[in-house]
């Protein structure tokens, strides 16, 4: 799935915010690193240091929910925080208190916190297995529940992104 520049540029913001990165308005322009079938690649500078992600939308999304909003899959790269492969997923909808997302990668399984409409992992160890089994995987499942109780289901196409993340790797010098 193709992810307009607007609206590309539009969610790295909203990430950033949402991960507590930046203030409004410290953030500067994005530069697109390319897009590589189903994964999009840029950096950016937030307070005056470098960032660089990559992200996806599903191929499909599945549930029975009459409204939602956006659905994403990021990963970022801070190294001047050393922070690297850091995974967030954007689920479009307010996640049900006490749940997890549930995210299979081919044959592998993981369980993600969640908080309001997004997930990720607090582990880092658990970020560079999950990337490198995106790297060598095909798709990705990822099952959330809605504060509503609607069970939802998205796969994302991994088609591109070892190439995305040789970009944000490249850019971000890592």
């Amino acid at each position: 799935m193709k992810i307009s520049a607007c609206k590309a540029a539009c969610w790295w913001q909203a990430l950033a915010l949402t991960l507590g990165m930046t203030p409004a308005g410290s953030a500067q322009a994005a530069q697109n690193l390319g897009t590589f079938h189903n994964w999009s690649a840029q950096s950016f500078k937030v307070q005056g240091k470098l960032v660089c992600s990559m992200w996806s939308q599903p191929k499909s999304a599945a549930g029975k929910y009459t409204r939602r909003g956006d659905i994403f899959v990021w990963v970022t790269h801070r190294p001047k925080d050393k922070t690297r492969n850091r995974l967030s997923f954007e689920m479009g909808y307010p996640i049900k208190p006490g749940t997890q997302l549930n995210v299979r990668i081919d044959d592998t399984n993981y369980a993600l916190p969640a908080q309001n409409s997004t997930a990720w992992s607090t582990d880092k160890n658990i970020d560079k297995r999950m990337v490198a089994a995106m790297r060598a995987g095909n798709e990705m499942e990822v099952k959330g529940v809605s504060k509503r109780g609607t069970n939802t289901r998205d796969v994302y196409s991994l088609k591109g992104f070892t190439a995305a993340h040789k970009a944000i790797n490249k850019a971000c010098g890592v």
